[in-house]
C-alpha cells in the first residue's frame, strides 16, 4: 500500500449546510488546490437539503454525510468523521483564499503549532452596510466575541465538542470549554471571505432575530461572569472593544462607521429583549433556510 493512503492530512475541513446550491461548488472550489496537495480534506455534513447541495459537494470531492437537525449536531458529526488532525469549521457561504490557506498550513505544520486558531474574516458585497460590518468585525478577531475557526482535533474531543442544545452561542460556549485547556492560539494575517452580498439590513435583523432565541440557553450555562458581560454588555461592546489595545485610533478616524454599527447594536439589543419576553428559550427545529455563519448578538 502506498504510504500516502495511511498518513492523516493535517487538517480537515468541516462545512455544514442546508440548501446551498449556490454557495457550496464556490466554497469547496476555493480550498480545491489545497486538498490537491493532499494536506486537507473536505467534509460536507448536509441538514437534508431539498436542493442539489449534497449532489454538488460530491461532485466537487467532498466526503458527504446526512445529519440534523441544527448546526452544532452538523459540526460534531463532521470532526467525529475527520481524519484531519485540525478541523476548520466553515460556513458554505464562505471563501478561504490560497494564500490564508497556505499560511494556515505553515502554522499547523510548524516546529510549535498552536492548537487552535481564529482567522480574521472580510464580508463581500458593496455599499455603505457592507463596508460598516467588515469595520464592525475587524476590531473583533481574537476577542471574546470572536470564535475560534481551527482546532485541534483531539481538543474537540477532550471537550465534546458543540453543545447540541444550543444554535446560538455554541461557538462561543464551545471557545471557553477549549480555551480552559489551552492559551496556545494564534490569528492569522490572513482572512476567509463571507460572502453576504445578498444580504439587506432588514434581512440581517431577521437573522440576529432568529438566533436570538437561544442565546438564554447560553447565559443560563455560564451566568453572569466577566465573559458573558463583555460578550453582552454595552460597556464592552459599544465602547471597550473599540478602544482597547490601542485600537481606538482606527475607530476615531471613522466616526459614521462607528455610529452605524452603534445603530445596528441598539436595534440587535431590542430585538434581543422583545426575543426574551415573547418566545420560550428552547431550540426551533431547522427551517428550510439555514442561516450562515457565526451568529455573535
Amino acid at each position: 500500500m502506498d504510504i500516502t493512503e495511511t498518513v492523516a492530512p493535517l487538517l480537515t475541513i468541516v462545512i455544514p449546510t442546508r440548501n446551498e446550491q449556490h454557495n457550496i461548488a464556490a466554497c469547496l472550489t476555493s480550498v480545491n488546490a489545497t486538498v490537491a496537495q493532499g494536506w486537507c480534506e473536505t467534509l460536507v455534513i448536509d441538514n437534508h437539503s431539498q436542493d442539489g447541495t449534497a449532489e454538488i459537494a460530491g461532485q466537487c470531492g467532498a466526503r458527504v454525510f446526512l445529519q440534523g437537525p441544527e448546526r452544532s449536531a452538523q459540526r460534531n458529526r463532521g470532526w467525529r468523521e475527520a481524519h484531519g488532525r485540525y478541523v476548520l469549521f466553515l460556513d458554505a457561504d464562505m471563501r478561504v483564499p490560497g494564500e490564508t490557506m497556505e499560511e494556515i498550513r505553515r502554522l499547523l505544520a510548524g516546529a510549535s503549532p498552536p492548537d487552535a486558531l481564529y482567522l480574521r474574516e472580510v464580508r463581500t458585497g458593496g455599499g455603505w452596510w457592507t463596508r460598516a460590518r467588515n469595520f464592525e468585525r475587524s476590531f473583533y478577531d481574537a476577542t471574546c466575541i470572536d470564535a475560534l475557526r481551527v482546532i485541534k482535533r483531539e481538543l474537540l474531543a477532550s471537550v465534546g465538542g458543540y453543545d447540541e442544545s444550543m444554535f446560538a452561542g455554541e461557538d462561543w460556549d464551545l471557545d471557553r470549554r477549549v480555551l480552559a485547556l489551552t492559551g496556545k492560539v494564534a490569528l492569522t494575517r490572513g482572512h476567509l471571505v463571507h460572502d453576504e452580498a445578498r444580504l439587506t439590513f432588514a434581512g440581517h435583523l431577521r437573522k440576529k432575530r432568529y438566533y436570538s432565541g437561544n442565546f438564554g440557553a447560553y447565559l443560563g450555562k455560564w451566568g453572569r461572569d466577566e465573559t458573558t458581560r463583555r460578550q453582552f454588555g454595552p460597556v464592552y461592546r459599544f465602547i471597550v472593544v473599540f478602544l482597547e489595545k490601542g485600537k481606538w485610533r482606527r475607530a476615531m478616524r471613522h466616526p459614521m462607521l462607528l455610529l452605524t454599527i452603534w445603530a445596528e447594536r441598539m436595534l440587535v439589543g431590542l430585538l434581543y429583549l422583545t426575543r426574551r419576553r415573547h418566545a420560550k428559550d428552547a431550540p426551533v427545529q431547522c427551517r428550510d433556510h439555514q442561516p450562515g455563519g457565526s451568529q455573535k448578538l
